[in-house]
């Protein structure tokens, strides 16, 4: 290694050396001329000086240009023959403005260029735009992203996209294409959503609806879900923001696109948001005791394994499976339910009434018994993490921070396609939600159907299902319904009834049992007295799990 340094250095002062020498050498050649063209031509020193720099420059200047063409003129065929290839093997696209005379969208290009939707050269050809006027809506732009380009290139720049509109992201709806990526239905309205009031639906809008509708779109269409059966929801919302009155839309519509066939419970946790559908329910609690909440989900759990029990039985049997009739429990204010007061027993409670819960909403899915949950306290120690992530749909109205609108949403939310976020809602705007369902985010407004209508309804249900008690078999269940009802009793002890239907035993623990064994329903208890409520028994009438 010392050798090779030692080498390098000595080339080093040769090549300065040399340098050295050609310096000297051009200097003495320069001043030659410089006499020369002095003697010549009898000028003074400084005149002669400027002459030999000006013939200089003139030379280096001739020199150089002679150079750059013969390089340019070296270099033109290989270029040209790329130029063509490549011609060949990529033609022209017509989004290529350069190379083609095809018109743009110039207000579309610019909003999608700009906010990095699509690449600053490529543009939205006019022929691949249709705009549609909706009057008192807004504008729907359909159209083709260029080549390469999807749908989500659009929906992951909603918020961006809207600012060049001059909107809000509320303004904009992005609806997709099932033949096609690249297809884009952008809707942009004139106002903010929902600045007007739609009517209510009418029964048979809600029964021509191709599912269960919630409430209506920003157009005026309805917006909801396709079925209830098989799937459980969960609505999230602050404090008056129309939650109650959301859910109390969709029990209606509930009622009149399945008619009779579905039942309800209902635990109404705000004691009067649902107590206009008490006479209709299979069981109706007015309460917010976690115990209240365990007595029902035992309730549901016996049904729930009574069907898988029945679908069992039917496998091994190679029976179709049996049809049940559809169960659906809605609990207002749920986070009330799993809150405890920090004793050792109110925590063991509520832990078990967590798992119970956990239970009837991840297996009652199977055998047609869907949840429906409110809160109004969307955050996360609200409702347990392992009960909310069985909901399959989920309703956000206003809240107040981003984490509360993932708490009812999902964490991943808002990466999903166009997501809209619930903290931007009007809070004055009483039902307006973000419905999540199926991967798709929809902003609706719930119905808010006149007292009257509802009522209407509700009539309407107690009398079909006065016809279906009346023309079901003659039972000891009916028997002891029928009694009641004659009576205007709501409570009856088993000493009381037992006669009636011709039990006898001097044992009251021997009559409960024979009771119970007769009617299919367990005795309950009031003021120390063990009997049977009216509601149960026609709930028991009612079901047929």
């Amino acid at each position: 290694m010392g050798k090779k340094r030692n080498r390098h250095d000595d080339d080093r002062v040769e090549d300065i050396y040399g340098q050295s020498a050609g310096a000297i050498g051009g200097l003495v050649i320069v001043l030659g001329i410089l006499y020369a063209i002095k003697d010549k031509t009898g000028l003074p020193w400084p005149a002669a000086v400027l002459l030999t720099a000006g013939v200089l420059v003139a030379l280096g200047y001739a020199a150089w240009r002679v150079k750059t063409e013969v390089v340019r003129r070296w270099a033109r065929g290989p270029a040209e023959a790329q130029s063509k290839a490549l011609a060949q093997e990529s033609p022209p696209d017509a989004t290529n403005g350069a190379e083609t005379a095809a018109p743009v969208h110039p207000e579309l290009t610019a909003a999608l260029a700009r906010t990095g939707a699509i690449a600053k050269d490529e543009v939205i050809l006019l022929s691949d735009v249709q705009v549609e006027d909706l009057p008192g809506i807004g504008t729907r732009y359909t159209f083709l992203v260029p080549v390469g380009r999807t749908h989500e290139d659009v929906a992951s720049r909603l918020g961006p996209i809207a600012s060049m509109f001059n909107v809000t992201r509320l303004h904009l709806k992005l609806e997709t294409s099932r033949e096609t990526e690249r297809q884009v239905k952008l809707l942009v309205l004139k106002e903010p959503p929902f600045s007007r009031l739609f009517d209510p639906p009418t029964r048979e809008q809600i029964r021509a609806f191709d599912g269960i509708p919630v409430g209506h779109e920003v157009t005026g269409e309805f917006g909801g879900v396709p079925t209830f059966n098989g799937a459980s929801m969960l609505v999230a919302g602050m404090t008056q923001t129309g939650k109650t009155t959301l859910v109390n839309g969709l029990i209606t519509c509930l009622l009149i696109a399945y008619g009779d066939e579905f039942d309800t419970v209902l635990l109404d946790g705000k004691f009067v948001g649902l107590a206009d559908f008490k006479k209709i329910a299979l069981r109706y609690e007015s309460s917010s005791d976690p115990a209240v909440l365990e007595s029902i989900l035992d309730y549901l759990i016996s049904v729930v394994d009574k069907r898988y029990a029945e679908m069992e039985q039917a496998k091994t049997d190679r029976k179709p499976a049996p049809v049940f009739r559809w169960l659906t429990f809605i609990i207002d204010e749920a986070a009330d339910f799993y809150a405890h007061n920090g004793s050792k027993e109110s925590k063991e409670l509520c832990a078990t009434v967590e798992e119970k819960s956990r239970y009837v909403v991840a297996k009652g899915l199977e055998c047609g018994v869907s949840v429906i949950m409110m809160t109004q306290r969307p955050d996360k120690d609200a409702i347990p993490v392992n009960v909310r992530a069985q909901f399959q749909y989920r309703i956000c109205l206003y809240v107040d921070s981003e984490g509360a609108a993932k708490v009812a949403l999902g964490d991943s939310y808002f990466t999903t396609m166009a997501p809209i976020k619930p903290q931007l809602l009007n809070p004055k705007i009483k039902g307006q939600a973000v419905l999540y369902a199926h991967g798709t985010s929809t902003l609706i407004r719930g119905f808010n159907f006149p007292e009257k209508f509802i009522w209407d309804v509700i009539d309407e249900t107690i009398e079909r299902r006065k016809e279906r008690l009346n023309a079901s078999p003659d039972t000891p269940l009916k028997q002891a319904i029928e009694l009641m009802q004659s009576k205007e009793l709501d409570f009856i002890a088993t000493v009381d009834l037992a006669p009636f239907l011709g039990v006898t035993g001097s044992d009251s623990t021997d009559l409960g049992k024979k009771m119970k064994a007769l009617l299919g329903v367990s005795p309950g208890r009031r003021k120390d007295v063990r009997g049977y409520k009216l509601t149960d028994l026609l709930a028991a009438a009612m079901s047929d799990s």
